[in-house]
C-alpha cells in the first residue's frame, strides 16, 4: 500500500512558515519603531478611518485600558492624535497623523509586495491547490478552537 504525504511534515512546514513570517514582520515593525499590537491598531485605523477608543478596543479584542496604553504610545511617537468627537462630548476620536497614514499605507503596499514575492509566478493550479488546502486547515483549526472554547464554558 502506497503511503501519502506525511501530515507531520505538513505541520512542520506550516509552523516554519509561521515563524519566518513572524520574524520578518517583527523586524519590519521594529524598523518603524512599532510593536505588533501598535501596528494592528494602525492597520485598523487605516481601514476604518478615525475611530473611538471603544471601537478600536473591540476591533483588537482588548480592554479599554489596553487600548489607552496603545494609543498613548502611538501619540507619543507621532503616529496618531486624539481629537474631540464632533457629536459626542464623552468620546475621543483617534486619528492617523501624516506619519501614521504613510505607515498604514506602507502596510498595504508591503503586503501586496510580499504576496507577489511569495506567490507571483506560481503556476495557477499549484496556487489553487495551496489555497484549497489552507482553507481546509483554517476551517479545521477554527472548529477545534471553537470546540475548545465551548468546553471551557
Amino acid at each position: 500500500m502506497a503511503e501519502g504525504p506525511d501530515p507531520g511534515a505538513a505541520l512542520g512546514r506550516v509552523l516554519e512558515l509561521t515563524v519566518l513570517l513572524g520574524d520578518d514582520m517583527a523586524q519590519a515593525l521594529a524598523r518603524e519603531g512599532l510593536t505588533g499590537p501598535r501596528a494592528h491598531l494602525l492597520w485598523e485605523l487605516g481601514q476604518r478611518g478615525p475611530s473611538t477608543q471603544k471601537t478600536l478596543a473591540d476591533a483588537l479584542g482588548v480592554t479599554p485600558r489596553n487600548i489607552t496604553g496603545l494609543v498613548d504610545g502611538l501619540v507619543a511617537t507621532g503616529f496618531v492624535t486624539r481629537q474631540a468627537h464632533p457629536t459626542d462630548r464623552r468620546a475621543t476620536l483617534v486619528t492617523l497623523t501624516d506619519r501614521g497614514a504613510r505607515t498604514a499605507e506602507g502596510f498595504v503596499t508591503g503586503r501586496a509586495a510580499l504576496a507577489e514575492q511569495l506567490f507571483g509566478g506560481m503556476p495557477a493550479p499549484v496556487l489553487a491547490h495551496l489555497l484549497e488546502g489552507l482553507d481546509i486547515v483554517l476551517e479545521r483549526l477554527r472548529a477545534a478552537l471553537a470546540e475548545a472554547a465551548e468546553q471551557r464554558r
